[in-house]
Parts: C-alpha cells; structure tokens; sequence
C-alpha cells in the first residue's frame, strides 16, 4: 500500500522552519512562523495565563472528558467577547475546536454537509492553510482580489471581484490584521461588504485569529461585530493561539450565526458530530485557562493591559523597522510598510529576493514576502533592515 503513496507537497512554513533549524549561521533570523516573541526573542507565557493556571491547578480534581462541544463555559465566554453586547449573540452557536485551524475546517465541514460542492471565496494572497482545509473539506475555492499595485486595500477590486459571489457561496474574510499582507480594509469597505453580503446572498466566514493585536481589542472586533449585526447568516472561526500565546495548548472556537434561534436547532449536532470524526472532541487545558481569565475581573483586565503591550512592541517593531529602511533611501518601501498592521507584514520582495535574502543574510521569511514582525528581537531591526536594502540594491 505504502509504495501506491505519491510524494506528497511539503508544508511550507514547516520546511522553512526546519531549513533554520539546520542552518549553522549564528546569525540566523527565523521570521517564518507566527509567534509572538519578547525583545529577547523568547515567547513567553502571559502573566495572566500563568496565574491562571495555577489557579486551576490548586482547584484540579479531575480530567474527565467534557463532550463534544468541549468547554460550554469557554464557549459563552468566546459568543461574549467576539459578538459583544450586541443581539447577535442570541441567534448565535459554538463548540469548542482544536485552535483556530480546526474552526476552519470544522466549519468547512459544516458547509460541505450543508451543500456540498459550494464555493468558498478566499483574499489573494491569502493565509496559507485556507485553502488546503477548505479543499480537503470538499469546497471549491475562488479568489478576490485584497492589494493594489502599491500594496494597499484594493477596496474596488474586492467589491468588483465579489460582485460574481452567487447567492449562498461563502466568502471567507479575516476579521483583522491580515495575514499575510498585514493590510486590513477600511470601515467604509466593511460597511460595503455587508451590504454586498446581504443584497447577494452569500455568507460571509470570519477568521479571526489575531484580535488584539492590531488597533485594539474592541477595534479589531468592531467589523466582525457589524457584520454580525447585519446579515443573517455568519461563520466565524477564532484563535486562542496567538492573543493568549496559548499556541501548543491549541484552543479554539467554532462559531454559527443563523437568522433565528430556530435556525440553529440542529447546528450544533452538525458540528459535534464532524469533530466526532475528526478529533472525536477538543483538550481541556488552554480552554480552561481561557475561561479562567475572562470570568475574573483581576486577571482580565492583567491579560488585557499584557495584550496591549504586546501590541505596543509589535507597533514599535514595525516604525522602527520602516524608519531604518527609509533612511538606507528606501522610502516608498518603508512607508508601504509602515501602513500594515498585526504580526505580519509583507516585504517588497520577489520570491527570488526572499531566497537571496535567507541565502546572503540568514533572513528567514516565506517566499511570499511575509515576515513575522512580533518575532524581531529589538537589537536585529536594524541588520534586518540592511538585508532588505541590501536586496533591494542589489536587483534594483
């Protein structure tokens, strides 16, 4: 049977990373993965998380299982902090998945099941498991278009895109800091995406994975919030990865909104009975402590102040980087990155720079031109910033 395998296509992040691990260069730079990392280059655990943990430990008593839809109590605290105090969180489900990847294909599984064959519109470029899961799940995927020539939000080329999206196909939409080009629309686009949704028909699925770290918590939930508000049908799938830094805890959620409670009569089964196939039902743990500091006001109001001062450096690492490059004569790059927001920014690199890049200055991003701005340690901006030029000037 073995021997039937084809050679299968590697990840690509993962092969990247592991290219880093290989290479001896002291000064390597690994910007490939979407961690968040301190001014040291460690990823530490938040504080809160920390207290949170001990908490749940001195209280443990058992580690039965919970169900398929996994920690109901994490869940309502999921529908609070991503719907708000809004009405939408009334017509609204979730279950608890394996981290924000298995959201995604829980809920592509949902769609599939619901009707198969439906077509899923992705942003290009787009984050680089979208359309692997949703493909494995049974979809077919179309593209919009989301950057301009100068690497800004292409508002009218999204819409003039959309505008082919048929009734009851599903565009799929990240709710904030996008990944990878770190360039989010305007809320004057927004608005013009739920109007397009619900005089079209389609449904809008919302990745939401980096709330938080773009303008804010409360800001970088607002489009996800009116979009709730507006059509009657919405998925969301969201990350408890990287604004808890509960990366290898893998915690998630699987969000529907319907028309009406009614609607929702048989959702959850739905969801429950595909996670019964995929992963059978998700851990405890990072829901656990999730839940812990969002149900006391101590810890989160500390999560949220450590939030924002991840936030803070993210920003500060971005400036810093922008001003350095501007002053090596690269200006218009600069201010391109300058604009973008959240972990990632895409560089105005070819995929042949990006090699050169790794290959001349142990610089590792993808080959896409992305780089994790959160995992710059402070004292190699400004080396980062002269491999960059450095590349530049060199095919310039």
């Amino acid at each position: 049977m073995l021997e039937l395998l084809l050679p299968p296509p590697v990840d690509p992040l993962w092969d990247l990373t592991e290219a880093f691990g290989a290479d001896a260069r002291p000064e390597r730079l690994n910007l490939v993965l979407g961690v968040y990392r301190d001014h040291t280059g460690g990823t530490p655990v938040m504080a809160a998380v920390r207290e949170a943990e001990i908490r749940l430990a001195q209280r443990s008593v058992s580690k039965e299982y919970r169900g398929l839809s996994g920690n109901t109590a994490f869940n309502r605290a999921m529908l609070s902090m991503v719907l708000g105090s809004g009405g939408a969180s009334e017509r609204a489900v979730a279950v608890q998945t394996v981290a924000g990847s298995g959201a995604l294909r829980l809920l592509a599984d949902l769609i599939c099941r619901t009707r198969p064959g439906t077509t899923v519109w992705i942003s290009d470029p787009a984050y680089v498991n979208h359309r692997p899961i949703l493909e494995a799940a049974g979809l077919k995927v179309r593209t919009y278009g989301w950057l301009d020539s100068e690497g800004r939000s292409d508002a009218a080329g999204m819409l003039r895109d959309l505008a082919g999206a048929r009734r009851d196909d599903v565009v799929l939409l990240q709710g904030c800091c996008h990944n990878p080009s770190g360039v989010d629309p305007d809320p004057r686009t927004w608005e013009a995406l739920a109007d397009l949704a619900a005089l079209e028909g389609w449904v809008p699925f919302v990745d939401l994975a980096y709330h938080g770290l773009g303008d804010g918590l409360e800001a970088d939930l607002a489009a996800t919030r009116m979009l709730a508000e507006r059509v009657p049908e919405m998925l969301i799938a969201v990350s408890c990865s990287k604004n808890f830094g509960l990366y290898s805890d893998r915690t998630g959620c699987a969000v529907v909104l319907g028309a009406s409670r009614q609607s929702l009569r048989h959702v959850e089964t739905a969801l429950q009975n595909a996670a019964r196939t995929l992963y059978s039902m998700p851990p405890e743990h990072g829901a656990a402590v999730v839940t812990a500091v969002l149900e006391d006001d101590g810890l989160r109001a500390a999560w949220r102040a450590e939030l924002d001062a991840m936030r803070g450096r993210i920003e500060a690492n971005r400036s810093d980087l922008a001003a350095r490059l501007g002053a090596l004569g690269w200006d218009t790059q600069a201010a391109a990155l300058a604009r973008q927001k959240g972990m990632f920014s895409m560089l105005p690199l070819s995929a042949e720079q990006m090699v050169r890049l790794r290959g001349e200055f142990a610089i590792y991003g993808t080959t896409a031109g992305r780089i994790n701005i959160a995992g710059i340690p402070a004292d190699r901006i400004t080396c980062l910033a002269r491999g960059i030029a450095g590349v530049l000037e060199r095919t310039g």
